[in-house]
């Protein structure tokens, strides 16, 4: 199992769940805490015995309040789009993990720290908690793909503002707008949430699961064709032994025992 500085990892019914672990920097990404993102999602795609991803933060203040500013403060033209495009990268294989993934949000979730929520397939925030895209204080803008998925999530309309602005909204409006799934009242609520949300998707077909997860994306891909892409998936589970075993144990009304590889 991973051994990493920023992130303890936990593991419980084949779900790994990833706490960034830097309370004191309010869990700000630095350059190792983002590297170590990658490994974890990466062992998602590795590791059989991994079914679903939740990521969080340590403690109740912050679930990532933003990259490390000392860290961005010495970039240049060069390294910045190197940082941006990393950034992006790793965001990706969250986005694409053919795996559930689900943000835990237990507190403030700026600039890369929203990204980072918005990158997983749900998002379940504690009452608490905090959203924004602040980056143009820094003379900045989004860096790790924020200005596509915010938009993609609550419209250009309202990303334009809330981008432009930056101002920092609360977990209902973040809810009302699109960007938040569910919002839980207490911290101690948050976790088993996300936990319960991520067994009853882990309760379905498994290769359905994946293939949902790559149709969808597929509706933002501008070089995809996402009614292909749904057709070859349908057929693809029509062809599977989860397919088999659903429409029997329909037709004989019991449970469906689906096989996890």
């Amino acid at each position: 199992m991973l051994a990493l500085d920023n992130i303890n990892i936990l593991t419980k019914d084949g779900i790994l769940t990833a706490v960034i672990n830097r309370p004191s920097k309010m869990n700000a990404l630095n350059l190792t805490t983002i590297e170590e993102v990658c490994d974890v999602i990466q062992e998602s795609y590795d590791n059989p015995s991994i079914k679903g991803v939740i990521f969080t933060g340590e403690g109740e203040k912050a679930f990532v309040a933003g990259a490390d500013i000392a860290e961005i403060a010495s970039l240049n033209e060069v390294s910045s789009r190197k940082f941006s495009e990393r950034g992006q990268e790793i965001f990706a294989m969250i986005e694409n993990c053919p795996k559930p993934v689900i943000a835990a949000v237990n507190g403030y979730a700026l600039g890369g720290g929203c990204e980072l929520a918005m990158a997983c397939h749900i998002r379940i925030a504690v009452e608490t908690a905090k959203f924004g895209q602040p980056e143009v204080n820094l003379g900045l803008i989004p860096g790790y793909g924020g200005t596509q998925r915010l938009t993609q999530l609550v419209g250009k309309a309202k990303a334009m503002e809330l981008i432009m602005t930056a101002d920092i909204i609360t977990a209902q409006e973040a809810k009302s707008i699109g960007l938040v799934n569910h919002v839980v009242d207490t911290q101690a609520e948050l976790l088993p949430k996300a936990e319960e949300l991520m067994r009853k998707i882990l309760s379905k077909a498994p290769l359905a699961i994946e293939m949902v997860i790559s149709c969808v994306n597929a509706v933002y891909n501008k070089e995809e064709n996402g009614y292909q892409t749904e057709a070859n998936s349908f057929s693809i589970c029509c062809k599977s032994e989860d397919f088999k075993e659903g429409t029997k144990a329909f037709l004989e009304k019991r449970p469906a025992k689906f096989q996890r590889k």
